[in-house]
């Protein structure tokens, strides 16, 4: 009798430990898998990039050394679908240090073909200013004329974009579909020769409306080695109130109903030529800004006046560069032409018509690090208003300008 009270206890005992140890080790597979849902969900990756370029600029009277920009880009990203980037634009003028945020937006990838983003982003307004603005990508150390921040047209704004692409056949398309808080007309009450400009630069809306954008781009070819693209923006950029509240011979303007078209249309095409074991890159862009007309008043005379509120700005850029030469350092040379315009409208106060020619010839040490040298020639025919347009009527400046330019 006790040998066999003797034998249930040890069973009890051996049937005990078996259990936990399977009980254990359930515990253990299943917070084992919990982990690794939790690494695959929260694949998290944080990256600094960013560019920088420095250098001089030698005119016929003048020699500088400028440290042009340093853009630190900060890169998150969390799981395969939120995404966050934001870039600062760090400069060095008259000497003090210049810091405005270039953007910072939140993306969610919603599927293959469709991106939600929102946030301040860059608008896609032709390509110049989304995709060739980096100081390493731009081949040469300035903008084309009449676009950048002092252009016609907006380069980074805040609201909510819907893009991605679509696979048709060998061909591909891309499209952006936007909403932005929109651009602000200078009315001249601060700067009255600057009457009827687009102002880009705004941190919040004037007004209720919003302006609304988008850009489509098609890519014929299986090897993407072309591609067109078609830019519209539409805004009303006026107050809701009169700016000469209160003045009794101009309360009467206001600019609320005034509209403002901008249309671009853009081209990439890049093809390998074999016979001289070279690429060539050729990039173009043509803009044009279109407001409705309106009456401005100028203090100086204290007369009214209103002019066709049209500005057009283009260029066009060809690269030669014989990336497939046997001679290690042919291979990294690259030479550059451009040529570019810009008009403002005729009978304002910050009128001009600008023209420039742009030959360079850079060095590639690496794929994203390159000095540049280039000679520019800038037109003016008619001179524009002090500030960001003004110009010297009549004049041609001729500049030599050394730059390095690194992607980070």
């Amino acid at each position: 009798m006790k040998i066999k009270i003797i034998s249930v206890f040890f069973f009890m005992i051996a049937f005990g430990a078996s259990f936990a140890q399977d009980t254990i080790q359930t515990q253990l597979d299943v917070i084992t898998s919990e982990i690794q849902s939790l690494k695959k969900e929260d694949k998290t990756h944080f990256m600094l990039r960013g560019f920088a370029q420095f250098g001089l600029d030698a005119t016929h009277d003048n020699i500088n050394f400028n440290m042009t920009s340093f853009n630190p880009v900060l890169l998150w990203r969390q799981g395969d679908r939120f995404l966050f980037e934001s870039e600062l634009e760090m400069e060095f003028i008259n000497n003090e240090l210049d810091i405005h945020l270039g953007f910072a937006n939140a993306s969610y990838v919603v599927s293959k073909g469709l991106i939600v983003r929102v946030g301040k982003f860059l608008i896609p307004f032709g390509t110049f200013g989304e995709k060739f603005h980096p100081s390493w990508v731009n081949k040469f150390s300035t903008t084309p004329l009449g676009v950048g921040h002092d252009g016609i047209a907006p380069s980074a704004d805040i609201g909510i974009e819907i893009r991605g692409g679509l696979q048709l056949g060998k061909s591909k398309l891309n499209y952006s579909i936007y909403g932005v808080n929109g651009p602000g007309i200078k009315d001249g009450t601060d700067e009255p020769e600057e009457a009827g400009m687009l102002s880009f630069e705004n941190s919040t809306d004037n007004n209720n409306n919003k302006a609304v954008g988008s850009r489509i781009g098609f890519l014929p070819f299986a090897n993407s080695s072309l591609e067109i693209g078609a830019s519209g923006y539409y805004a009303m950029p006026g107050s809701e109130e009169s700016p000469f509240e209160g003045d009794t011979l101009n309360e009467d303007l206001n600019y609320k109903e005034v509209s403002a078209l901008l249309t671009a249309f853009d081209l990439s095409y890049v093809k390998i030529i074999s016979p001289l074991k070279s690429i060539i890159d050729i990039k173009g862009q043509y803009s044009l800004s279109t407001v409705s007309k309106a009456t401005y008043f100028n203090p100086e005379d204290t007369m009214r006046y209103s002019f066709t509120n049209n500005s057009s700005a283009y260029y066009a850029q060809l690269a030669f560069r014989p990336a497939l030469a046997d001679n290690a350092f042919l291979k990294n040379i690259e030479l550059v032409g451009r040529y570019s315009a810009y008009t403002t409208p005729e009978g304002s106060l910050w009128e001009s018509k600008q023209s420039q020619i742009a030959v360079g010839l850079n060095y590639w040490f690496t794929w994203r690090t390159v000095l540049k040298a280039s000679y520019q020639i800038t037109t003016i025919e008619k001179e524009g208003a002090p500030g960001e347009h003004s110009g010297h009527g009549g004049t041609t400046g001729n500049v030599f300008s050394l730059y390095f330019a690194v992607g980070l």
